[in-house]
């Protein structure tokens, strides 16, 4: 079936559009105010900031009495009525109890404890609430990766229909600069294809009839006709966000466990409350008597000190982080990065920078040139190039401060190159199989090495290889080394590039296990492989072909500068600046994390249990009970804060 623009065609250079890596259309985010639990736990919040001066500083109960019940009507409302609803269901939720606690710090005079519990409960509902909403918009957004119509040929005419109409067998027109709607193969033409959405590959490849497209993809310079091989819903980017949304809606093991202690725990303590208030009316105790030490029960066993057991060396390190450039989500992805065992890279824009770069000039026999003048002469070419080899090439002229002479008659080929008449001569710059009839070693020994051949031809005559490579980023194998220490394992590298590019940056950071030329499906089956053989897995990535694996292992890590949206919403930190020794540093800080955990969750028991037991075989007085509950609080805050400190982050990159 003809092609209405052949291949030939000279291509529309200036309507490419040179998009980012990480530009995802139809892009939603919710605004922080727009969800409900945000606004109840601001307001909550609020009132309580408001009354705790007034409280401490002995003003009449009537100027912070109507604050603190602002603060629990506002915080505790939606808690409580779903701790009702659980109820319904014969199902006793920690959420309830916490209201009913507040409630019963709050009859007992106890306004602060009450309001203190309300309002962390209700500030931890709405980060979650936050998070999910945000993943939800990010993996909807994805699929306007995908564009929403097509063009289909039939009989050499052209019909513009939906993408949801288009049938295995079917061909369909992809002009210059547009993304392709279907996973096909291509029929006719040729151009080259950026498809770093799917397989994270830094440069584009050149695809011509023959060869596979992916849904989602964005076609460069030439004009393709793709033949549709999988319906919409089939697609490679439908099938990310199906197994993206998959991975986010399972639940992990720790958090099954936590909730089942959860419910036990509630059991238990509304099962004594209600005994210590029958059982001693029932012989004719007093009433007020035995309320009160029903109230100061509920107060000791309260788990307030558990909960700033937990929080405040996860904030604690979640804030350290931050300083440092380490955007971590949830205290529940900073302590899941601490108990990683094995941990997989990226390769692009994570161990490399993403974009190429020249990385050596070789001079042929019959050059009769410098580098530098051989150098220029290839810039001059591809001045007017848009394709990233070009502006590397550019790039490279430029930081050796060569004059770049000017020129005339620019062209381009898809798949072949560009040519320019450059100081009266013909200088064409292109791949080896495009200009070169024989073997070179020249370039047989940068492919060698995982790196990109280019040929500059002068006159007719190849005059030099130039060597194009991704450059590693800084300290990439520091930061490599680091993780084996941490985890007592190397590092896996997974990624969709060639194998020998794998190759060769395996080699330099020093990593043994590498998997190459693979889809997101294929990364996140070695992900699932390596939690079967029982691992915690790290991943960290960058780019939309990373997100599945993100949301499959046990934790994850995105490269944030560049890293697509979808990246970034499916990890649990965030790496703003892009540097690798961040990496370990983030897992040694969650580690030490987790150690004051241990700790403050055995002062916590510790104290809790003691005034259980007093309370339970003796007579706890009130006060006390009160006093010992809250000094336990204070104790556990305070051994978790020691991770905010400077030094604490200094260790951890030192581990």
């Amino acid at each position: 079936m003809a092609s209405p623009l052949p291949p030939t065609a000279a291509p529309v250079r200036d309507a490419v559009p040179v998009a980012p890596r990480s530009a995802v259309p139809g892009r939603r985010r919710t605004r922080l105010f727009a969800l409900p639990e945000v606004r109840w736990a601001a307001l909550s919040a609020a009132a309580f900031l408001c009354a705790l001066p007034l409280d401490l500083g002995g003003a009449p109960a009537w100027a912070w009495g109507p604050l603190y019940a602002l603060c629990y009507a506002a915080g505790g409302w939606e808690p409580g009525w779903a701790g009702l609803r659980a109820l319904r269901e014969k199902t006793l939720d920690v959420d309830l109890l916490m209201v009913v606690a507040a409630l019963g710090a709050a009859a007992i005079g106890q306004f602060l404890d009450g309001g203190l519990l309300i309002v962390i409960f209700a500030v931890s509902g709405a980060l979650e609430a936050l998070a999910t909403r945000r993943t939800a918009d990010s993996v909807s957004g994805l699929l306007d990766l995908a564009p929403a119509q097509a063009v289909r040929l039939v009989d050499g005419a052209e019909q513009v229909v939906p993408v949801a109409d288009l049938r295995v067998g079917d061909t369909v027109l992809v002009r210059p600069g547009e993304r392709l709607p279907v996973d096909g193969t291509v029929v006719e033409g040729a151009s080259e294809v950026d498809q770093a959405t799917i397989t994270g590959e830094p440069l584009p490849v050149d695809r011509a009839a023959g060869d596979s497209v992916f849904a989602g993809t964005l076609n460069g310079t030439g004009s393709l006709s793709v033949r549709v091989e999988a319906d919409a819903a089939e697609s490679v980017i439908a099938r990310i966000v199906a197994m993206v949304e998959e991975a986010s809606a399972t639940k992990a093991p720790t958090q099954l466990f936590i909730e089942k202690i959860e419910q036990r725990y509630s059991a238990g303590v509304v099962a004594v409350t209600v005994a210590l208030v029958a059982v001693p009316l029932t012989f004719g105790a007093d009433f007020t008597g035995t309320l009160l030490r029903a109230m100061t029960f509920m107060i000791v066993a309260s788990p307030c000190a558990v909960v700033l057991a937990t929080m405040p060396p996860l904030l604690s390190a979640i804030a350290n982080a931050g300083r440092h450039g380490v955007l971590v989500k949830s205290a529940v992805a900073m302590e899941r990065l601490g108990s990683v065992t094995r941990v997989a890279l990226d390769k692009t824009g994570t161990l490399t920078e993403g974009a190429p770069r020249v990385a050596g000039v070789r001079l042929l026999p019959a050059a009769g040139l410098d580098e530098d003048t051989a150098l220029a002469l290839a810039a001059a070419a591809e001045l007017h190039s848009e394709h990233p080899l070009g502006r590397a090439v550019v790039a490279a002229a430029r930081e050796r401060g060569l004059p770049l002479p000017h020129a005339r008659g620019f062209d381009s080929a898809p798949g072949r190159g560009v040519s320019a008449l450059v100081r009266g001569r013909e200088v064409r710059v292109g791949s080896p199989a495009a200009l070169l009839t024989d073997e070179c070693p020249a370039v047989t020994a940068a492919e060698a090495d995982g790196r990109t051949a280019v040929v500059v031809v002068a006159d007719g005559e190849p005059v030099a290889v130039l060597a194009i490579e991704d450059r590693l980023r800084a300290g990439a194998s520091e930061a490599v080394a680091a993780l084996a220490r941490l985890t007592g394992r190397g590092p896996a590298l997974l990624t969709g590039d060639n194998p020998r590019a794998a190759a060769r940056v395996a080699e330099e950071v020093g990593i043994g296990d590498v998997r190459a030329a693979l889809l997101p499906e294929d990364k996140v089956a070695a992900v699932r492989e390596w939690e079967r053989a029982g691992d915690k897995v790290l991943v960290v990535g960058d780019g939309v072909n990373d997100a599945p694996a993100l949301a499959a292992a046990s934790a994850g890590i995105a490269m944030g500068r560049a890293g697509s949206d979808l990246a970034l919403e499916s990890a649990d930190a965030v790496v703003v600046r892009d540097e690798p020794a961040a990496l370990p540093a983030v897992v040694a800080l969650s580690r030490r994390a987790r150690r004051l955990v241990v700790q403050n969750l055995t002062i916590a028991s510790v104290c809790i249990g003691a005034l259980v037991v007093w309370d339970l075989a003796w007579h706890l007085p009130l006060p006390l009970g009160v006093a010992g509950h809250e000094g336990s609080t204070v104790l556990v805050g305070l051994n978790g804060l020691r991770l905010l400190r400077e030094s604490a982050w200094q260790d951890a990159t030192r581990a």
